[in-house]
């Protein structure tokens, strides 16, 4: 029998279009992640750089149009991606978002707005369960996004808003990157047979936590800058208690009195990098690929931290922390040999954690 096909269909995505997305659509907005991407088994590539590139199309919409008057627009646009990939996906609804975000994009990001139909078909033709995997990770991710859009003032009103607790700091790192650990531990196992002695629920709990040293990093290492935008993540009731209101962490005088709140928000991200730590030295030696996947972020994020704690400079805008793109292909290049050693791995990974306790 024919299948009709309705005006809000997608179209079929051919070969030629998925090998698109998931090397130069993704490799356009991502580097870092298309070399993880590449590395990666085959059988795991395409619900993992999916999942990626509509995150990361996501992501995009949420933060285009920073200024006040659109703050609404945003969102608005957030929730209708939001509901297409809960789907049934429409193709005008897709046509009309994609138009709509083009304004602003860069260059890159023209190209992956152009290519969201591409990746909605794509997110079709998964097979059943790879597809809720997706959906679900892609989802949450969003619910994330909306708590930056709808907890913090726009970026251009003046307006400076805190997370009020630890709880909403803790559930903003996992819905932002914490449950693409979760994500993972699901899909890698689904799809890798050396991970078959692996408890899933057990491990997944191990991935948030891994999602949450790497996201936490981030806030940490970006808080000068968040501030600027309107956004303070550290909470907002352990700022009351030293003292300090939001608004004092512009003045990088104030860091003295700061530290007190945020050096243990350091020591909790270190203790998510030693469960991060864990969660890699249980993939088997034999599984190169998925440990490497693993290894890199891992070590990006650990060193990241090193250089923010040794800086001494948390709320100071001029000063920039960051790896260099050397260190990161030198470090790529060294972790080939270290990969399969666990005593070597670990400790590569003490060292690093030790400097972090030593800057603090």
């Amino acid at each position: 029998m024919t299948r009709t096909i309705s005006p809000g269909d997608l179209p079929t995505v051919d070969t030629v279009s998925r090998n698109r997305l998931l090397k130069d659509v993704i490799k356009g907005v991502s580097r870092s992640f298309y070399l993880t991407l590449r590395v990666l088994l085959k059988n795991l590539r395409e619900p993992v750089g999916l999942a990626y590139l509509l995150a990361r199309t996501a992501d995009t919409i949420s933060d285009q149009r920073r200024r006040a008057g659109f703050s609404g627009v945003r969102l608005d646009d957030l929730l209708v991606f939001r509901g297409q990939v809960e789907g049934p996906a429409d193709l005008e609804v897709l046509q009309g978002l994609a138009a709509r975000s083009l304004d602003g994009a860069s260059t890159e990001e023209q190209v992956m707005f152009g290519s969201m139909v591409d990746s909605f078909s794509l997110l079709q033709s998964l097979d059943e369960a790879d597809q809720e995997q997706v959906r679900w990770v892609v989802m949450t991710l969003t619910q994330g996004m909306e708590m930056d859009l709808t907890v913090f003032p726009a970026e251009d009103s003046g307006g400076l808003a805190a997370l009020p607790s630890a709880a909403d700091l803790d559930r903003y790192t996992y819905l932002v990157a914490g449950c693409v650990g979760e994500f993972w531990t699901k899909i890698t196992t689904a799809h890798d047979s050396s991970l078959k002695e692996w408890d899933v629920a057990d491990m997944s709990e191990v991935g948030v936590r891994f999602g949450k040293a790497l996201q936490l990093t981030n806030v940490l290492r970006d808080i000068s800058g968040d501030l600027r935008n309107g956004r303070c993540y550290i909470p907002e009731d352990e700022l009351m208690a030293a003292g300090l209101t939001p608004q004092d962490l512009l003045d990088p005088a104030n860091e003295p009195r700061a530290r007190a709140v945020l050096v243990p928000w350091m020591q909790i991200a270190l203790g998510h990098f030693q469960a991060a730590e864990d969660y890699l030295l249980a993939v088997p030696r034999s599984s190169v690929r998925l440990r490497l996947a693993c290894l890199w972020p891992l070590l990006l994020g650990l060193a990241t931290l090193v250089r923010l704690a040794s800086s001494g400079r948390w709320l100071d805008p001029e000063s920039t922390v960051k790896v260099s793109r050397r260190w990161v292909y030198r470090t790529m290049l060294m972790s080939l040999p270290a990969v399969i050693s666990n005593s070597l791995l670990r400790r590569w990974i003490k060292n690093l954690r030790r400097q972090a306790e030593n800057s603090i």
